[in-house]
């Protein structure tokens, strides 16, 4: 099997742009969050919603399908549920820094919700200011939180994945 997109999808406010693109690349998408959401009112009913179902339809859904896998409420349950099934080539989509570098381990890609598409040369350095923020929390210290999300945004994330996909 090729590329899977996998979808962080706690709090995610570009669930929609990512199955579009993912529509348009043909590549097969695993919406994951924890099982207090509604997860699949993302997908449309004319989304097969497993690889059985997407051959033999038309051209626009070949290799293109689309599944919701609910985990547990819980710290980074559905960080875990990705990185166990992620495989080398595929992409995931998370505001998680985390989450981010241990899919970079696992040899997938990794875009955050505002197009940033992270690498192994930037990873290390994203997990220390991470760690040194929440440092200064702790401590009882203020750090910025994260500007306002933007159509900018938006549409940065959307052209990435674009070519993430390709």
């Amino acid at each position: 099997m090729g590329r899977t997109l996998y979808i962080d999808a706690d709090a995610s406010p570009v669930t929609r742009e990512a199955l579009a693109c993912a529509r348009c690349a043909r590549t097969p998408v695993v919406i994951v969050g924890n099982t207090t959401q509604n997860l699949a009112r993302h997908i449309r009913f004319t989304d097969p919603r497993d690889a059985g179902h997407a051959r033999g339809r038309d051209a626009t859904h070949d290799g293109f399908w689309v599944d919701v896998l609910d985990v547990s409420i819980g710290a980074d349950s559905a960080d875990f549920a990705i990185v166990e099934r992620l495989q080398p080539g595929d992409v995931v989509v998370t505001q998680d820094i985390g989450l981010a570098s241990m899919a970079l381990g696992r040899g997938a890609a990794a875009i955050g919700v505002r197009g940033r598409v992270y690498t192994k040369a930037t990873i290390d350095m994203d997990l220390f200011i991470r760690h040194e923020e929440k440092k200064v929390r702790r401590a009882g210290g203020r750090t910025r939180g994260p500007a306002a999300f933007t159509g900018e945004d938006r549409a940065r994330f959307t052209r990435n994945l674009e070519e993430l996909l390709r």
